[in-house]
Order: C-alpha cells, then sequence, then structure tokens
C-alpha cells in the first residue's frame, strides 16, 4: 500500500490549486483518488435519432451542422450563439449561452454528437448548451459522448472534466501495481472480478455489464473489508461467572401470567450461557410490547438464586423509574432486594445505595448513566442488562459491563442487551456482530392491535370530537409534537403548507382552550426532572385525560389506560421512531388507535405513512426506515459509529453482507491476525479501518 500513500500532487496534471479543491472532497493521497468512486453515471453510449429523443430527455445525437452557427450580443453580459443541425429522421435547433468560442469550433456541414436534454413543443425541437465533439473523434477514454460518463461529487474550485482527468492519471500511474486485497480463493468463489479491472471499470465502464460486476466487486470487497475489521475487534471467548441455571417454574408461577414461548426460549438461551463458565454477550431483540423486561427479570432472579447481583441500566429517568417499579412488582415477592440510581437521587440516598451495593445487602440496582458514576462498587455483581442500547454514548456502552466497578481479581459479569427498537438485520450483523442474538417473535396475551390512520389537518376539529369521546369512556391520551422550542424562528418552525409549527407547551395550551372540560398536561426534555416525573404520576395516575409531549415517551412509558397516539407533523418523524410512539397505546384491555398528522404532499411522506397504515411489524417498518433514510440516520445520530458506506448500500445489500462475512469468518478462523504473507495488502487495509472503528463501536 506504500506507493498509494503518496501525495496526489505527484500525480500528472495536479498541482497546487487542484489539490487543494481535491482535499476539500477528503482526497489526499492516490488512493484516496483511485478510491473516489462516481455518485452517479449518463449513459452517453448509444446514439439516439433525433425524432425518437422525447421531450425532456437527455440523450445522445449524432447530427450536421446545417447552418453557420450565428453570435447575438443580447445586452451587456450576455451572448448566444444559434444554429441548427440534423440527421435522417429530424432537426434541432441548439442554443448556446455565453459560449461565443463554439462558433469557432462548429462547421457547417460536419458530423458532431451531441449530448443535452432535449425539449419538444409542438413540431419544434431544441438543445441548450449540449457537450459535442467531432464525430470523427472515436469514443475513446476521455470523450464526452458515446459512452458511460461518470459523475462526481465536486467541491469549488473543481469541474467534472478536471476531476475525470486526475483520476484517470491516478489509474494509468498505478497500472500494474494495484494489489489485490481479497484471496484468490474468495475473489474466484464469489466470481469477482480482479482489483485492478474493478478500478478501471467502476471510472471508466465500457458498457453496463462490467459496470455491474465492478460494482459488485466493491460492495463486497467493502462489506468484507469491513467484517474482517470487526472480527479481528472481537474479543475472543473470556472466562466467565458460573451462574447455575435454576428450575424456573417457581419463577413463572409467581406470574399472574403465563409468559410466551418466545420469552421461555429467550430464558433459556441466557440461562444457559450464563451457566457455561464463558462470559455470555447477548443481544434480546423484540418488538414494542413484547415482554422484554420479563426475560430480564428471569435472569435477574437466576443471579439471585445463585446469591449473585445484577445492574439494570436504561438511557432515560422515565425509563429506569418504570423499569423499577415493574421489576419490583415482579421480584420483590420473591424476596430480590431492589435500588434505583439516577442523576436526580439526592445525595443521602446516592450514599446509601453505594454503601449498600459495595455492602451486598442490594441484588438489583437499576440506574441510568449514573450506575457508570466513579467511586461505585458492585459487590456479587454477575449480570449487567442495558435496555435499548444505542442510545447510550459510545463510551457508557463500552464502560458498562467491563467489570471495571466489581470485586477486584473477579469476572467480568455476562452482558445481556436488550433493544425494543427493531433493527435490520444487516445493522444488527455490524452494530453487534459479536453478540449472540435472541429475538421475541410473539407478543404477550391482552397486547392489542393499534388501528392507524393517517389525515390531515383538517381533520382537527373530528380529532378533538374522537378525543372528548375517547375521555368521555374513561380512556387517556398521548399527543405528540415534533421537538420544537417556542422562541424558535427559523424554517423548521413551519410546516409544507407554511403554518406555524406549535410546541408541545403551545398545543397544550390550545388544546386546553379547545377542550376546556379535560385535564390536560404537558411534557417535554426542557422541564426539570422533578416537574417531568409529576406529570408522568399524574397521567400514570389517571390524574391527566390527556397528555401532550415530544418524544420522551417514545420508549418504556406504560400506561395501559392509553387509547390514542395522536402525533403532529409526523412527517417530521423516522419510520422506527413513530413505530415505538404509537407503541405507547394498545398496552391494555381498552381498543386503542393511532392517528398521523400530516399535510406534506411529499411522494416519501406518503409512501412512510402508507407502511406505517398498512403495517404494525416493527422489523419491516426498520427495513422501510433504513431504505429511506439509510444507516446515518436510522438512529437519529451517527453514534453507532459504523463507517460511511461509499459503494455497499446496508438497505438493499444484505445478501452481499452475509456472504462477505461468511468469508471473513472463514478467512479469520484460518489467519486470525491476517499474518500470512498472502494476506499482507488486506491487513494493511482492515488496520486502517479498524483505526477508524475503534473508540467509535461498543
Amino acid at each position: 500500500m506504500e506507493p498509494f500513500r503518496k501525495d496526489i500532487r505527484s500525480v500528472k496534471g495536479i498541482g497546487e490549486k487542484r489539490a487543494q479543491a481535491l482535499n476539500k472532497l477528503g482526497v489526499f493521497s492516490l488512493f484516496d483518488l483511485i478510491s473516489y468512486f462516481p455518485r452517479r453515471y449518463e449513459d452517453r453510449s448509444s446514439v439516439k435519432p433525433i425524432a425518437l429523443v422525447q421531450d425532456g430527455e437527455s440523450a445522445c445525437i449524432s447530427a450536421v451542422v446545417a447552418d453557420e452557427p450565428r453570435l447575438s450580443r443580447i445586452r451587456r453580459g450576455l451572448e448566444v450563439v444559434r444554429f441548427r443541425v440534423y440527421d435522417d429522421s429530424a432537426e434541432v435547433s441548439v442554443t448556446y449561452f455565453n459560449q461565443p468560442y463554439v462558433r469557432n469550433q462548429l462547421q457547417r456541414g460536419n458530423s458532431y454528437r451531441f449530448f443535452g436534454r432535449m425539449e419538444v413543443k409542438g413540431s419544434r425541437r431544441s438543445l441548450t448548451n449540449p457537450v459535442f465533439e467531432s464525430e470523427e473523434l472515436p469514443a475513446g477514454r476521455m470523450s464526452v459522448t458515446g459512452r458511460i460518463l461518470p459523475v462526481y461529487r465536486l467541491s469549488s474550485g473543481l469541474q467534472q472534466s478536471a476531476l475525470r482527468q486526475s483520476i484517470r492519471q491516478g489509474l494509468d500511474s498505478c497500472r500494474g501495481q494495484i494489489p489485490e486485497l481479497l484471496p484468490e480463493s474468495v475473489r474466484t468463489g464469489y466470481g469477482l472480478m480482479a482489483a485492478e479491472d474493478a478500478y478501471e471499470n467502476i471510472h471508466f465502464p465500457q458498457d453496463t455489464a462490467v459496470l455491474d460486476q465492478a460494482r459488485k466487486r466493491f460492495v463486497f470487497e467493502e462489506l468484507f473489508l469491513l467484517s474482517c475489521a470487526l472480527g479481528s475487534r472481537r474479543k475472543a471467548d473470556r472466562s466467565g461467572i458460573v451462574v447455575p441455571k435454576p428450575d424456573f417454574m417457581p419463577f413463572y408461577e409467581s406470574l399472574p401470567f403465563s409468559p410466551t414461548g418466545a420469552q421461555r426460549r429467550a430464558i433459556e438461551e441466557a440461562a444457559s450461557d450464563m451457566a457455561s463458565g464463558r462470559q455470555m454477550s447477548r443481544l434480546l431483540q423484540g418488538d414494542v410490547g413484547s415482554g422484554k423486561t420479563l426475560v430480564a427479570a428471569a435472569l435477574i432472579w437466576q443471579c439471585f438464586q445463585a446469591g449473585y447481583a445484577a445492574a439494570f441500566m436504561a438511557p432515560t429517568e422515565i425509563l429506569a423509574e418504570q423499569h423499577f417499579r415493574t421489576l419490583c412488582g415482579i421480584l420483590g415477592g420473591l424476596g430480590v432486594r431492589v435500588g434505583l440510581l439516577t442523576g436526580s437521587t439526592r445525595t443521602r440516598e446516592k450514599r446509601e445505595l453505594t454503601e449498600a451495593l459495595e455492602a451486598g445487602s442490594l441484588d438489583l440496582i437499576v440506574g441510568t448513566h449514573a450506575l457508570l458514576s466513579d467511586g461505585l462498587h458492585f459487590s456479587r455483581l454477575a449480570l449487567t442488562i442495558t435496555d435499548e442500547q444505542h442510545r447510550f454514548g459510545v463510551e457508557q456502552r463500552s464502560h458498562f459491563g467491563t467489570g471495571e466497578h466489581t470485586d477486584r481479581g473477579a469476572l467480568p459479569p455476562h452482558v445481556y442487551v436488550m433493544s425494543a427498537t427493531p433493527i435490520p438485520r444487516t445493522l444488527a450483523l455490524i452494530i453487534y456482530g459479536d453478540l449472540a442474538l435472541s429475538v421475541l417473535d410473539e407478543l404477550p396475551p391482552g397486547r392489542q392491535k393499534v388501528d392507524t390512520f393517517c389525515v390531515g389537518s383538517a381533520y382537527h376539529q373530528r380529532l378533538l370530537a374522537f378525543i372528548r369521546k375517547l375521555c368521555a369512556e374513561g380512556r387517556q391520551v398521548f399527543v405528540v409534537c415534533p421537538k420544537v422550542e417556542e422562541d424558535e424562528d427559523s424554517e423548521i418552525s413551519l410546516t409544507e403548507s407554511g403554518k406555524k409549527l406549535l410546541s408541545a407547551v403551545e398545543y397544550a395550551e390550545q388544546l386546553r382552550q379547545e377542550l376546556p372540560e379535560l385535564r390536560i398536561g404537558c411534557v417535554h426534555g426542557k422541564m426539570k426532572t422533578a416537574d417531568k416525573d409529576l406529570v408522568m404520576q399524574q397521567m400514570t395516575a389517571g390524574a391527566l385525560d390527556v397528555l401532550v409531549s415530544t418524544t420522551v415517551i417514545e420508549v418504556g412509558v406504560d400506561i395501559p389506560n392509553a387509547a390514542l397516539m395522536l402525533v403532529e407533523n409526523a412527517d417530521r418523524f423516522g419510520l422506527s421512531q413513530l413505530h415505538q410512539l404509537r407503541g405507547r397505546v394498545g398496552r391494555g384491555e381498552h381498543k386503542s388507535y393511532c392517528v398521523l398528522v400530516t399535510d406534506s404532499e411529499s411522494e416519501e411522506a406518503r409512501a412512510r405513512m402508507k407502511i406505517m397504515c398498512e403495517t404494525g411489524d416493527g422489523f419491516r417498518i426498520a427495513e422501510e426506515d433504513l431504505r429511506l433514510r439509510g444507516p446515518g440516520d436510522f438512529f437519529g445520530s451517527r453514534q453507532h459509529g459504523l463507517p460511511e458506506m461509499h459503494v455497499a448500500d446496508l438497505g438493499t445489500d444484505t445478501e452481499t453482507l452475509m456472504k462477505a462475512k461468511d468469508a471473513a469468518d472463514r478467512l479469520l478462523a484460518l489467519d486470525p491476525t491476517l499474518s500470512l504473507p498472502e494476506h499482507a495488502a488486506l491487513r494493511d487495509r482492515v488496520l486502517l479501518l479498524t483505526e477508524k472503528l475503534d473508540g467509535t463501536l461498543n
């Protein structure tokens, strides 16, 4: 790889000015240059008769110049060159603005290839500023017609032609030297193009067939490198605390309901891991309301039976407090001593909890990131459980469960990760690639199907009537608004139709005027924790009829009496976020509804709302969310640490990812450190990628 680390200024034709423009694109070395792939292509390879080109179509034509190009100066700063061209099928008027030199480059009676966007008005056809070159010039490596042309993302001061020329020079300068990263057995086994041919054809393809082969090669290579980098970072199997697997019948019999088959299966899988003598690292994935907390309770009870303690970390105080109440209800009667530690815990209580943890007089501590506080020591800790793990910062995620806060010399605790956000398999393989997977694919008895509807803001009065009706029946209602500050005066505060986007506080005040007979509360992220807790307690106790909120209620809030989730300006939320919000209702015996309000007319918004109305399957919704928004925005941030994909698409290249991961696993099983001479180039690239991943993936 050493020759490819050379500065781009070493490439013929790249001076200081062009180098600076390339640097803005992240191109610094020769390797960066040849790896700067096109963002799209224009197929100029086939020449069409003029008469067959449709209005608005960009096409390549071969035509003869019918008359001498005429230069007109319309006004100061505006010069126009006009002429006609024709072929055997029709003629077309050609116009160039502020390109006077064109008049001298085109000769009457000569044939040229033109590429541009055709305008057709009745029998008149016209082209404006088309690119052209002489018909006598054969379509070649640097021609602009008669071939498939790469189109790149640009920076200021850089033109497509200059970038194409630089990449052409870069490829020529390393001809015969591009290393083959993929082992021969992998390349031939999956029918992949050789590296040098792939670089040539991803930039300058001769036809669509070889372009497809080049893309196939680089999609596989990108996912193979990522799989190798992640595989090399995985922790080797470590010894773990032996937590004997108990007879779970006493635990099941203590419950007021019978666990589902999926819950029992997940409990057995994790319980066997903890009893194996190896450290458990397992992800429990389940849709909204699938009963993950019960599975966690069973594993905590397993630790309790063996004389060990557990810690349970949630991303928000609301969720931590709810888990505390739920787990106390399930485990308190079985003798499990439970504590709660959050950022709002008073100093005296925190000191008492810290002492109880160290003394071993607590069997379970539930909390937020406060559980990571310095000075906190867990005695007898055998299990850490993290709920909605992707919502924590990377350092927090990696810090929890390392054994740093446990007894000196003790084995690290078992690690159990839970996610109610369905994660597409592609992302799960990457983000949690080193974790075993359990899936809850059944809903517990009593969970209701939530009917979902999408309406415009014109339905506001009808929705008010529906809220009155439900509340008169004793039900409660959630109303969620986008997270917009009251004093924010920007475009984000306006809907597509130009209406002001109301904040949760403003919307709650409006509802109080429209529904004066109802008890309406409001909760949002800017409130003090104590005030927020008070409102949530009022809602839980039934002292409020309607709760207007931002997305602070997105995860974990459990109010079985709530029967309507109304989401204003729903187009501003991701699909997975909308699915989470919908999961706040339908948790009791009452028929429940979700109404998505949007006036957006965009095709994407309509498609997203249609998916929400058609299915309650969180995994299908997650796949669509990934496809529409991409992995960088899937969780609303980039803290998941995924590197940017240049060619591969994690939303559509699932099958290739599976193949690449399988190939990487088999290679690492034979050569874990990639130390064999034939893997030297691959090792260099994997090390570069690993450096980027370190500190970003837990």
